[in-house]
């Protein structure tokens, strides 16, 4: 039998991230089905790993939970929930009530359907989803979470609205500038004349949620997060999806522009206008550091550690933007292997033909071995190529690689437990600035 220990995880259990996804719903609120101990531990981690997020309303350690305890799981926790629903409804406001189970109460097999089904005959609205953490990662939970809205909140609607979109992707809590950048995206789409339902902003709520369903588009800021959901969303409500790795950058954004624009057929004129407004104010910024970064020397080898969204999308913004060298990209989620193609295919195909060296690993102990065996340490020979100036682009994770290798060191991904988050964004035009702030301020910190 071939197993791995997992040291230093990269993400919640599939219950974690359901819970902040549906924490991050403007007025819904989680109903946890699971045993003692998981909204606590889930808030935990939360706190400290993801840019220091908040419980917000009813999070955190006031999360209504069941807490079943041995005699429900022999028995059925069935009639906890219930009391627990119920008492939930009466002390806490919301708009929407999400059941949400933990590992134990898939076990054991609890039907959280039929108590969800009980309370909607009483006019409660809500809906159930089985998460336990057995079922994956966080970025499943997220997933679930919005299948869940898809087959049983969402209204069918048979006329779409061609100009109005779902943006899906960006999984909350999973990524710390989650909140940033779906706002700096719904920006960009809102500038073609776009309605934008984003889910998760300030900007959105749960009468244009649950109005879903006539949109003419999904789209999809990732390769791998929310395609499930939004083939489910496409198979009950008939709305096509497009899956588009997240923008950063000038390039990478003018990309997903004419993407979005052949997509939904919309005037390329207006398409164009944006690419050109955006890059110019982009640009405007940069020209202001150009004289720096050559003559103070700011270009750097980069090694990019993340999850899909950010390993991808922050390398092809070194190498096709900023001028870097990313010679080692660390792709941390378990990508089945006939998926890794599209990874492959994205980042072997760079506008820059840089060409980095890609590996797939869950484990941060073994980071430091995989750029060993790309880039071998000088022994004392005549003649070495030295990696050197060099920046890792990661998690909380590789601060102590950094550290050995002499670079230095921003965290972008999954585990962030060194910043704290608020409404930045490294997404699109705008976000790439503050991508490049935060890197080069790294860089001239000890100066």
């Amino acid at each position: 039998m071939n197993t791995k220990f997992i040291e230093r995880p990269r993400s919640f259990c599939a219950l974690g991230g359901a819970a902040l996804a549906v924490g991050a719903i403007p007025g819904a609120i989680p109903i946890l089905h699971s045993s003692m101990g998981c909204g606590g531990s889930i808030y935990w981690n939360q706190l400290g790993s993801t840019g220091y997020l908040g419980a917000g309303y009813c999070g955190g350690l006031a999360v209504p939970s069941s807490n079943i305890q041995e005699n429900d799981i022999v028995f059925g926790g069935a009639e906890r929930l219930s009391e627990q629903v119920e008492n939930t409804v009466k002390l806490v406001e919301g708009g929407l009530y999400v059941i949400l189970t933990g590992c134990m109460t898939d076990i054991i097999g609890d039907d959280i359907q039929a108590v969800a089904s009980e309370y909607r005959a009483r006019g409660v609205t809500i809906i159930g989803a089985e998460t336990g953490g057995v079922r994956g990662n966080g970025y499943r939970g997220y997933d679930i979470v919005l299948s869940a809205l898809a087959t049983d909140y969402i209204e069918q609607q048979e006329t779409k609205v061609g100009s109005k979109v779902n943006l899906w992707g960006i999984v909350p809590g999973q990524d710390a500038f989650w909140r940033g950048n779906l706002v700096i995206i719904r920006n960009l789409l809102e500038r073609l004349g776009l309605e934008v339902n984003s889910f998760f902003t300030e900007k959105d709520n749960l009468a244009t949620i649950k109005n879903a369903g006539n949109a003419a588009l999904n789209i999809v800021l990732s390769d791998f997060y929310g395609i499930g959901a939004a083939e489910t969303f496409q198979d009950i409500h008939g709305v096509p999806y497009l899956a588009t790795p997240l923008p950063i950058g000038p390039t990478a954004s003018a990309e997903f522009l004419l993407k979005v624009g052949e997509a939904l057929a919309l005037d390329s004129a207006i398409v164009q206008e944006l690419i050109r407004s955006e890059t110019k104010h982009y640009y405007t910024y940069v020209d202001r550091i150009a004289d720096a970064y050559s003559d103070l020397d700011f270009q750097r080898y980069a090694v990019v550690v993340g999850d899909a969204n950010y390993s991808v999308a922050v390398t092809k913004f070194l190498a096709d933007d900023l001028g870097w060298l990313p010679e080692l990209t660390v792709v941390t989620d378990e990508i089945p292997t006939e998926q890794q193609v599209k990874i492959t295919d994205y980042l072997g195909n760079l506008r820059s033909g840089y060409k980095t060296n890609i590996v797939y690993e869950t484990d941060a102990t073994e980071i430091k071995t995989h750029f060993r065996n790309h880039w071998p340490v000088n022994r004392g020979q005549q003649f070495y190529d030295a990696f050197s100036p060099a920046f890792v682009i990661g998690s909380s994770w590789e601060r102590e690689f950094a550290k050995d290798i002499g670079a230095g060191h921003l965290t972008v991904a999954y585990p962030v437990s060194n910043r704290v988050v608020l409404n930045n964004g490294y997404a699109g035009y705008q976000g790439s600035l503050a991508l490049i702030e935060d890197l080069f301020s790294v860089i001239v910190a000890e100066r």
